[in-house]
């Protein structure tokens, strides 16, 4: 019996059958303390150590920047990383913490970095040696990123940096940050400037970081402040001027829809083990739910709304494997643009329909031993917003879809 997929070159097949044999015998052992859903709730060290660890080790294995070159910490294949990806959710293994690095510093650095930023910056990336956080959104300037007003003024060979950043994703466990800055106050869309800011050698010498507790009591985003902070013009990604073109090449991969594939694993796992990513565990849930004395499984209504999550999460299934044969991509963009906003509401339709099947249970906090699923789903559904928001929120990403994709015209 082969391991490949019947659609897989000689050089795919061997690396899937790499990736098979090696999570087989290198999953890490479940820690003693409780592991966050995802990156956004990361909150102490030992946590933060325990998945930079598998991170690194998932790279020595070759399993993380398969499609990169290997002379920047990559594994020099080709079309690869989806294969990894594929085999590592199968295996159910724990999320890689380093997501913006991953998901949005990297092909960025890549493809508009020089060739001494790609060598210094990538490898480390790749194996959670430095973690990074994205310096895009502000106060006055999430989804109408354009709005960018934190100023980076010229001074010779460095750039003194003054503004806010909000919604900063591991700022407080970063070593580098993405950062987007306003350099030119008359001009909007190039007046804007990018940077790769080392922003843990700044914290006390121009820049202070204020954590903003959510809803869950969590501390996974930040505010940051800058004032008088000095960057150095080598650490400028592109021309002065190109930021808003580069922040695109970020966005694009933030969304799916970039021509590299972000590195990702299994995540979402519980600490019984238990996915939130899936419907199916809703069958579960629902059998040990009770309702009047009855299990939740006997409601018609409840039965008929977990089987249209099960249809969606199937046809979203399907559409990543069209998405991966180029004969049935009709338009390149349909697709990948579709992936965030399809994934964020599949997760978070599939959270609440999980709170409404727990019932009054789903108001107990995931330390109380009496909490469904360890608390697991309410957490899920709270933090689920983030999602539906980041990289533009939602309603930004459907006028994208009609406007890039259907042909609408522009809304106003």
């Amino acid at each position: 019996m082969t391991t490949s997929a019947p659609s897989d070159s000689s050089e795919q097949a061997a690396f899937r059958a790499h990736c098979k044999a090696w999570l087989a015998g290198n999953l890490p052992p479940r820690p003693s303390f409780r592991l966050p859903l995802g990156p956004l709730e990361i909150a102490t060290i030992e946590q933060l150590e325990y998945l930079c660890d598998w991170q690194r080790a998932a790279h020595a294995a070759g399993l993380i920047g398969c499609d990169y070159p290997r002379e920047y910490g990559g594994g020099g294949l080709r079309d690869c990383q989806w294969i990894a990806n594929h085999e590592l959710k199968a295996a159910g293994a724990p999320f890689f913490p380093n997501i913006v690095g991953l998901g949005m510093a990297a092909p960025t650095i890549f493809h508009h970095g020089t060739e001494a930023q790609k060598r210094r910056l990538l490898p480390p990336l790749f194996s959670a040696e430095e973690v990074w956080c994205q310096g895009f959104s502000e106060p006055g300037a999430g989804s109408d990123l354009a709005n960018v007003q934190a100023y980076a003024q010229r001074d010779g060979e460095r750039w003194i940096v003054n503004g806010h950043k909000v919604w900063t994703t591991l700022a407080h466990f970063a070593t580098w940050m993405i950062l987007l800055c306003r350099t030119d106050r008359a001009r909007k869309y190039e007046g804007m400037t990018y940077f790769v800011a080392p922003i843990r050698d700044g914290v006390g010498h121009g820049v202070a970081i204020r954590p903003l507790v959510k809803m869950t009591g969590e501390l996974g985003f930040n505010e940051v402040f800058f004032e008088d902070y000095p960057i150095a013009d080598d650490l400028r990604l592109d021309e002065p001027g190109r930021g808003w073109a580069v922040a695109m090449t970020t966005l694009l991969h933030e969304r799916g829809a970039g021509p590299l594939v972000t590195p990702s694993s299994g995540g979402g796992v519980g600490d019984d083990g238990e996915s939130t990513l899936g419907a199916a565990g809703l069958v579960d849930l629902a059998k040990r739910s009770y309702r009047h004395g009855r299990p939740a499984s006997d409601d018609p209504r409840l039965r008929d709304a977990i089987v249209q999550l099960l249809i969606r999460q199937r046809a979203f299934a399907q559409n990543e494997r069209r998405a991966a044969v180029p004969a049935l991509v009709d338009h390149p963009l349909r697709l990948p643009l579709q992936h965030k906003l399809t994934l964020s509401e599949l997760l978070q339709d599939t959270a609440r329909l999980a709170c409404e099947i727990e019932g009054m249970a789903a108001t107990l906090h995931q330390t109380d031993p009496n909490a469904p699923a360890g608390g697991r789903w309410p957490h899920a559904y709270m933090n689920s917003y983030g999602f539906t928001i980041a990289a533009g929120s939602n309603e930004v990403q459907r006028n994208i879809l009609g406007e890039r994709v259907l042909g609408l015209a522009k809304s106003k």
